[in-house]
C-alpha cells in the first residue's frame, strides 16, 4: 500500500526538470507556499482540463502566495508540446522514474474501471511556507478540482 501524506508532514524534498530544461528543487521555494499536483499524462482531455484550470488560476494562486507545480512520469520534450498546444503558464515537471510520484503517495495501486491497476493517483498536496503539508488530497477529479481546491483554502471563487 502506498503511503500517502497527512497534514503535518515534511513534504519530501526533490529536483526535477521543467518542459525548458531548468530544474527544480522544492526546497528552493521555501518561504512561498506550494501547490504540488500529481497528473498520470499530458495531452489527455482530464489532465489538460486540470493542467488548463491551474493555468487560468494562476495569477490569482500567486496573488495568494503560491507557487504551482504540476508532476507527471512524461519526459520535458512531451510536457513542452502540452504547455504549448494548451497555453499553459504553470510550472510542469517530469518525473519518469516516478520517484518523486512514490513519495509522495501519488503513485501506486488504483482502481481504474473496475481493476485495480499500478499508476498515478491524481492528488494535490499544499504546502506551507516551512515545507509541511497543510492539504493532502488524493484521487481526486480533474474537472472542477482547482476552484473546490480554492474553496478548501479559504480563496474566493475566482
Amino acid at each position: 500500500m502506498t503511503t500517502r501524506l497527512q497534514p503535518g508532514d515534511p513534504a519530501p524534498d526533490f529536483t526535477l526538470s521543467t518542459d525548458t530544461g531548468e530544474s527544480i528543487t522544492l526546497s528552493d521555494l521555501r518561504g512561498g507556499k506550494v501547490i504540488v499536483y500529481f497528473y498520470p499524462a499530458a495531452l489527455t482531455p482530464g489532465c489538460t482540463k486540470q493542467a488548463c484550470d491551474f493555468s487560468d488560476l494562476l495569477e490569482s494562486l500567486t496573488a495568494e502566495g503560491y507557487t504551482v507545480l504540476g508532476i507527471s512520469p512524461d519526459k520535458p520534450e512531451k510536457l513542452a508540446k502540452f504547455r504549448e498546444k494548451e497555453g499553459l503558464t504553470i510550472t510542469l515537471l517530469s518525473n519518469p522514474d516516478k520517484s518523486v510520484m512514490t513519495a509522495w503517495g501519488a503513485f501506486g495501486e488504483k482502481k481504474l474501471y473496475g481493476k485495480v491497476v499500478e499508476g498515478v493517483i491524481r492528488s494535490t498536496v499544499v504546502l506551507d511556507a516551512d515545507g509541511v503539508v497543510e492539504v493532502a488530497q488524493y484521487n481526486v477529479k480533474a474537472t472542477g478540482h482547482v476552484a473546490k481546491l480554492r474553496r478548501d483554502l479559504g480563496l474566493d471563487a475566482a
